[in-house]
């Protein structure tokens, strides 16, 4: 999922070379921190949170053939 995340995250961004996903693991979930330049996080979040709650999703369904929770924070 760190790798799904970060390549969603890449092709959004101008500066992809700064785009970093740190996971942190749980007992039953686990969460992806999103790094990007500040220059992108407008894109990376959207308007009204739109491409935020996209990715969400998309990593969310992912995340159900494993049986885990997942949270993204974008940072």
């Amino acid at each position: 999922m760190k790798d799904l995340l970060e390549v969603i995250a890449k092709n959004l961004v101008d500066y992809p070379e700064k785009v970093e996903v740190k996971e942190i693991q749980g007992e039953h979930s686990l969460v992806l921190e999103l790094h990007v330049a500040p220059e992108d996080m407008g894109k990376v979040i959207g308007k009204q949170g739109r491409i935020a709650k996209a990715i969400r999703t998309v990593v969310k369904a992912s995340a159900i053939h494993e049986d885990k929770r997942v949270v993204i924070e974008i940072m």
